[in-house]
């Protein structure tokens, strides 16, 4: 004990306490090198964020290594700060090469700013999401098919950048695609991982469209690996899904100037004649090649019979 009190006691009394003080300031380096300090923690998060924390610490270390080397003369100062300007240096130069290892195409960053951005997805996570479908857009050309009802399988899902879409079954229009809407949302959401199956509708570029697309088995190794891109996918899907259910919505005519609700169906069916319910169920089974849809569609028809 009593080695240890003399070494704590030579380590605090060891150096003469500060009796004079100087008069003059120190030098310019030095208070230009305390101002980087200042400012440089006053950084954010994120990327760029780390880009200005590191550059304005790497100059206020850099000064204080010029201000020791100069003024005060000491060796032990400035290698310090030479070594901590050197690791702001390095630091500086590995979050610059990990922007530049996420910068994307023009079509891939505006798709980045207007879908993904906005949800808070940084862009490590985005990059993910884009080497999944092989960082590449494909082109469908005016009047081609992108799935034709009963023949093309379900083995990918598609968001439209540019364009628009044609959604037809038998034939008869059911609604429009426009970008930054999924082209196959309701078949992906209908299908399990271990299922197959085929398009119930057929999807016709009305214009010259682009559209990113994300092959079925490889999507949900991403999913399998990050959940918290599974969640994404999720919710992104769902509200699409949702879009697609009150654009078809729109379309419904129950007579007498009322719209088919699929909020509200049982109020249609208790407030309308039992023909034109009928008809109007009849008419949504038809033209919807939602399963969900037509499942609550029976479900009421179900109820009445």
């Amino acid at each position: 004990m009593g080695e240890n009190a003399s070494f704590w006691e030579s380590l605090i009394y060891a150096h003469p306490t500060c009796t004079t003080w100087k008069q003059e300031a120190e030098g310019s380096i030095y208070h230009l090198a305390s101002i980087f300090f200042v400012v440089g923690f006053m950084g954010g998060s994120g990327f760029f964020g780390l880009l200005y924390v590191f550059s304005l610490l790497g100059l206020g270390f850099l000064c204080s290594s010029v201000w020791a080397w100069l003024d005060v003369c000491a060796a032990d100062i400035f290698s310090w700060n030479f070594i901590l300007f050197a690791i702001c240096f390095i630091q500086f130069i590995y979050v610059t090469y990990q922007v530049r290892s996420v910068s994307f195409d023009k079509e891939f960053q505006e798709l980045y700013s207007a879908l993904f951005q906005p949800l808070g997805i940084s862009l490590t996570v985005y990059r993910k999401i884009v080497l999944c479908c092989d960082a590449e857009v494909v082109t469908l050309e005016k009047e081609h098919c992108y799935a034709m009802q009963g023949k093309t399988p379900i083995d990918k899902l598609s968001l439209l950048v540019s364009g628009r879409i044609r959604v037809t079954v038998d034939g008869e229009f059911l609604h429009y695609i426009f970008p930054l809407q999924f082209l196959d949302s309701p078949e992906w959401d209908s299908l399990r991982p271990t299922e197959e199956g085929i398009f119930q509708v057929t999807l016709t570029a009305e214009t010259d469209c682009r559209y990113v697309a994300w092959r079925r088995k490889k999507l949900y190794l991403l999913f399998a690996k990050h959940r918290f891109i599974s969640r994404l996918f999720s919710i992104l899907i769902g509200s699409d899904i949702a879009e697609k259910l009150y654009a078809l919505n729109d379309r419904v005519q129950v007579g007498k100037g009322f719209r088919y609700d699929i909020r509200l169906p049982n109020f249609y069916h208790a407030s309308l004649p039992e023909t034109p319910t009928v008809k109007s169920s009849h008419h949504l089974q038809r033209n919807s090649p939602r399963r969900k849809l037509t499942g609550v569609t029976n479900c009421d028809t179900s109820r009445k019979q």
